[in-house]
């Protein structure tokens, strides 16, 4: 069996992340009250619904990672998960059911379930799931707060930084981007300067990846308007 450390896992979160959530969907008192004791023997913190709908009704961004059973009435797992991921809502799912319909967890897989389970379930491998499910949500909640920080200093800029950074990536020379922009090469390095403070970056290889993980979420234009000199 592995062994889990939850003080190792929460060294490895950011300081903008917060604290893991489980997020346990079931119709099933014993099964929610179960895995409720099970992810807080490790630690974890738990929140417990009895219904997709319940679950829907609340601050879903709270949840790291939700462990749901695949057949539950009215609204089952799968559906769930197209309801989420029609809503942009990028939650990793653990699936347990009572029957082993191959289907259905074909389906939940090709969906991105992080696992499907059949009853019973042992810990450590429902315990191994949650964590690998907890990790995916870390590292997703790390690029966002990434691309959110760039994207606050890319508007952030004025325009003539931006035009002296867009012009930089683009491979030109400091006296290429003065000649370009009818300004001295000593302002076309204070512009490259106060920009590149502003992007957090310190070196052109940094601005460089950083231009390029933006612009691959959102256009310049997408970013809003720039500041004016």
């Amino acid at each position: 069996m592995a062994l889990f450390s939850l003080s190792k896992f929460r060294s490895s979160l950011e300081t903008h992340i917060p604290d893991p959530v489980v997020c346990v969907i079931d119709h099933d008192v014993l099964m929610r009250t179960r895995l409720k004791e099970l992810f807080e023997s490790v630690g974890l913190k738990v929140l417990l619904f009895d219904s997709p709908a319940a679950f829907l009704q609340s601050d879903m961004n709270a949840c790291s990672c939700v462990v749901l059973d695949a057949l539950l009435p009215e609204m089952s797992g799968v559906r769930l998960q197209e309801e989420l991921s029609k809503r942009d809502i990028r939650i990793p799912m653990v699936f347990v059911s009572g029957s082993g319909e191959a289907a259905t967890a074909v389906r939940a897989m090709k969906a991105g379930a992080v696992d499907f389970f059949t009853k019973p379930v042992a810990d450590h491998e429902m315990l191994d799931a949650v964590f690998a499910a907890l990790e995916r949500d870390r590292e997703r909640r790390r690029k966002e707060a990434s691309l959110a920080a760039l994207r606050d200093g890319f508007t952030s800029l004025s325009t003539r930084e931006r035009q002296v950074l867009l012009a930089v990536v683009s491979g030109k020379l400091n006296k290429q981007v003065a000649a370009e922009l009818g300004v001295s090469e000593v302002m076309v390095k204070v512009h490259r300067s106060k920009g590149m403070r502003k992007m957090h970056v310190t070196s052109l290889t940094d601005l460089v990846r950083a231009i390029d993980q933006f612009s691959g979420t959102a256009t310049p234009s997408q970013a809003g308007q720039p500041h004016h000199d």
